[in-house]
């Protein structure tokens, strides 16, 4: 009777928050409420669960956090705050890649506890297991890129605004990310901006703002977004980068205009450009990592 009605119950995910994030540990925070039908009052004592990513099988662990005690009331709030190791960084990789990647995700709750029914002297073991599908990062479809300057210099040349939709109840640590650099910023459920710099290879974009059919395009070009290292405080979370680093979105970025304002320099239809084909090949294909 106590595992049916404990069956019965629904989890909701109301927020995640990461922060803290080291190589083998996150600090985690999750507001969630569990629903039942009231009808039975009893208690059930905290329990060490383990998270499942449930869309692959069989389903994956990839951490293992400790659950309060709850009562069974009919709407109870139940809040987790605390240090998760990170003890198969393979497994937490690809949640991540799965929940940066996807629409919504599905996570599985699981761990054995015991239920104290009020008027009842014997504590009843039960299996607490619940699924939750949880938004997704959805690839960051709908970023874009705002406000580019360029300069002259070799490094350090190139500066946006990055708008970037979460439609996910994450909210996640940004202390540092590759190029171009994002730092110490925090992604939020909702819409997001951030101030972004590069280092560009300015032949090549010159190179690709004289060829068609890309000159013909207002000075804009096509870029394709890939990850690259992610760092907190010094210390790499490959978790992070490695997950972002097979997530791919092409963003169109005026930057044509940039080069007119900044630097000078007239922007149109050549038969010639600046640089080799072939470098330019490499940028429309990936060469520079925004992530």
């Amino acid at each position: 009777m106590a595992q049916q009605k404990l069956d019965q119950a629904t989890l909701s995910i109301d927020s995640i928050a990461v922060t803290n994030t080291q190589t083998d540990s996150i600090h985690m925070a999750i507001n969630s409420t569990i629903t039942t039908d009231g009808s039975t009052h009893a208690t059930i004592d905290g329990f060490e669960g383990t998270m499942y990513l449930a869309d692959v099988d069989p389903p994956l662990a990839f951490a293992t956090i400790y659950f309060l005690e709850i009562t069974s009331n009919a709407l109870q709030t139940v809040n987790v705050s605390q240090e998760v190791p990170i003890s198969d960084f393979d497994a937490f990789t690809t949640f991540n890649t799965h929940l940066i990647q996807r629409e919504s995700v599905d996570v599985l709750a699981r761990g054995h506890t015991h239920v104290h029914v009020r008027g009842l002297s014997r504590a009843y073991g039960v299996t607490f297991s619940n699924a939750v599908a949880l938004r997704g990062l959805d690839g960051f479809r709908g970023i874009s890129i705002a406000n580019p300057h360029v300069s002259a210099a070799q490094t350090d040349n190139f500066n946006a605004t990055a708008h970037i939709p979460n439609p996910s109840v994450l909210t996640l640590e940004i202390t540092h990310t590759g190029t171009p650099y994002i730092a110490d910023k925090v992604l939020r459920p909702g819409p997001n901006a951030f101030s972004i710099r590069a280092d560009i290879d300015e032949a090549v974009v010159l190179d690709g703002l004289t060829r068609r059919p890309w000159c013909e395009r207002n000075g804009t070009l096509a870029f394709e977004l890939a990850g690259c290292d992610v760092t907190n405080r010094g210390q790499k979370l490959p978790y992070f980068s490695d997950a972002l680093a097979v997530t791919n979105q092409s963003v169109d970025i005026a930057i044509g205009q940039a080069v007119r304002d900044n630097i000078r320099l007239p922007v149109m239809c050549l038969d010639l450009g600046w640089g080799k084909r072939r470098g330019f090949e490499r940028m429309v294909t990936g060469s520079y990592r925004f992530w």
